[in-house]
């Protein structure tokens, strides 16, 4: 099963979006920085109801927390999180919104994230250091799940603790939010794209 899940992953990975190869090259406007910082925090905002939807209340009171690290980062840009206007980041939210909604299946969605999570926030950390001039408070929720691996194990440890019909749930959910969180910064990226030629 964790091959499976991986394998989503893998075919989907984050840090070979263009947004984010972008960020790291400090390529990306600024602009698409406060759109991503404003946008995307809708569906961080939702991550701890992925937790809740397992019912693990403890973890969903912590990224409660992280949300507010977030809006943090977005205030840093000049914006704070608001409802998403692009169409991929919509429907990031109405998935995460229904997977997290099943026991089984939000330990897939999850699981599409959190594993991909120490390593995007190493990257963009780096990427806001070495190119962008933000205050330390933008930093702060990548630093915090720059070294999270704590996450992606327990979300492994839980989905193997499944029946095998639960566990179908949970790889299809993972490959659903691999494919939804990659769609939404690939639309992100080409609405700032015309000022990267």
């Amino acid at each position: 099963m964790e091959t499976r899940l991986n394998e989503s992953i893998r075919h989907w990975n984050l840090l070979d979006s263009e947004f984010y190869q972008a960020w790291s090259a400090g390529t990306l406007p600024i602009e698409a920085l406060r759109d991503y910082a404003r946008e995307y925090g809708a569906f961080i905002a939702l991550i701890a109801k992925g937790w809740n939807g397992h019912g693990d209340s403890a973890t969903a009171a912590m990224e409660r927390e992280h949300a507010g690290l977030w809006s943090d980062f977005a205030a840093a840009f000049g914006t704070e999180v608001g409802s998403p206007r692009t169409d991929a980041v919509i429907r990031l939210r109405e998935t995460a919104d229904r997977l997290f909604d099943n026991g089984a299946s939000s330990l897939g969605a999850l699981y599409a994230f959190e594993a991909q999570q120490p390593a995007t926030s190493r990257s963009k950390l780096k990427g806001l250091r070495d190119h962008y001039d933000v205050s330390a408070k933008a930093e702060t929720y990548f630093e915090v799940h720059q070294n999270d691996d704590g996450e992606p194990r327990l979300l492994l440890d839980r989905i193997a603790a499944l029946s095998p019909g639960e566990q179908r749930i949970a790889a299809e959910a993972c490959e659903t939010m691999c494919r939804s969180l990659r769609a939404a910064l690939d639309e992100l990226y080409k609405r700032h794209a015309v000022n990267l030629q």
